[in-house]
């Protein structure tokens, strides 16, 4: 959604099935005419802000079929899951998500509270303009840990998110297995993690900790976009969002630094925050992971937007390719690995 509050607006006549779903969940008033707003940037759902009496809302609706340029599709009951994963979080973290208003099954919408830009800045967009600033990072590493301790090991939440299928299909196929296919010199290595990231069941996973969804807010960072909420390896979520830091080396070499202390201050925050489990053993699985993600990045089903020279491609696929034949146990030795690469073109030492 930190996309989608800064992208362009377009208005639309009102949506039938949305407002619709609007009356069931009882927040229209009678005769109530409520004007839509289209927000751009989203690939898995149409997301609107939606003018109503009571005040600006944000609605999305799941989309069956991504908008990216491989086919790459989705159960839309995922919708209903964000929605749980909203309100197990803001049990834990109240400040950590927006106010969830209402989900409507039927229509497959989900409402929430509309964050404006002028309070809460999206984290991608301050990082690409150079903004790597390492309080931020260890606040969604300390408030990401708080999530996954206040649900692991809890059958209860488990049992409530039977949400394997859309995992696989939303963020292991298109992440590891597709990148398998582009790599088969490596899809042993990449169909490995997919098995044990799937066969580890310990925490209520988000699955999208990227910056692009996630808030600079006043009380701190808030999460958005938990459409792949699945309970299972939390060592995802760390890997995903550390992925990104690295990446972000490349579309704003100045900032390097800040990007990397950003890595640091995230790991270092959440690995001592971990008492569900060995925090060595998280790590290794985090460390693992992160080459996969980072090649996934360059040759999976969504590659990243802001690597669009060869170069910046190769150096990537340098360092995941490396790691991928040769893993580490540490997410240090994974930031080394790549800070070397940044320097001198060599991944190790």
């Amino acid at each position: 959604m930190a996309r989608w509050l800064a992208g362009k607006r377009m208005e639309h006549e009102a949506e039938p099935a949305v407002v619709e779903a609007l009356a069931r969940l009882g927040l229209l008033e009678q005769g109530e005419a409520p004007r839509f707003t289209r927000l751009t940037g989203g690939v898995s759902s149409d997301i609107w802000r939606v003018e109503l009496a009571r005040g600006p809302v944000c609605v999305k609706r799941a989309l069956a079929k991504l908008r990216v340029a491989a086919d790459w599709r989705a159960p839309i009951e995922r919708n209903a899951y964000e929605a749980a994963w909203m309100r197990h979080a803001a049990a834990i973290v109240p400040d950590a998500v927006p106010k969830l208003l209402g989900q409507d099954g039927e229509a497959g919408v989900l409402v929430m509270a509309y964050l404006p830009p002028s309070r809460y800045r999206g984290w991608k967009a301050d990082l690409l303009a150079g903004h790597a600033e390492p309080l931020v990072a260890a606040a969604v590493g300390e408030r990401l840990a708080k999530i996954h301790a206040g649900t692991a090991h809890d059958p209860t939440i488990a049992a409530a998110f039977p949400t394997d299928r859309i995992f696989h299909d939303i963020r292991l196929e298109p992440y590891l297995e597709a990148t398998a296919r582009a790599h088969p010199d490596r899809a042993a290595a990449l169909h490995r993690l997919v098995e044990v990231t799937a066969a580890t069941k310990t925490a209520l996973v988000h699955g999208d900790v990227s910056p692009k969804n996630i808030l600079a807010g006043p009380d701190g960072p808030v999460f958005l976009d938990a459409e792949c909420a699945w309970y299972g390896d939390p060592a995802f979520d760390v890997a995903f969002c550390l992925n990104h830091l690295l990446l972000k080396c490349l579309a704003v070499p100045a900032a390097t630094q800040g990007f990397l202390d950003g890595f640091d201050a995230l790991a270092g925050t959440y690995l001592g925050s971990v008492a569900w489990e060995p925090a060595a053993a998280l790590e290794a699985r985090a460390a693992h992971l992160l080459p996969g993600l980072l090649l996934g990045r360059v040759d999976g089903k969504s590659p990243v937007e802001y690597l669009t020279e060869d170069a910046d491609k190769e150096r990537v696929r340098a360092v995941a390719r490396r790691l991928l034949d040769r893993p580490v146990e540490r997410l240090g030795a994974v930031r080394a690995a790549w800070r070397r690469q940044l320097a001198d073109g060599s991944a190790f030492a």
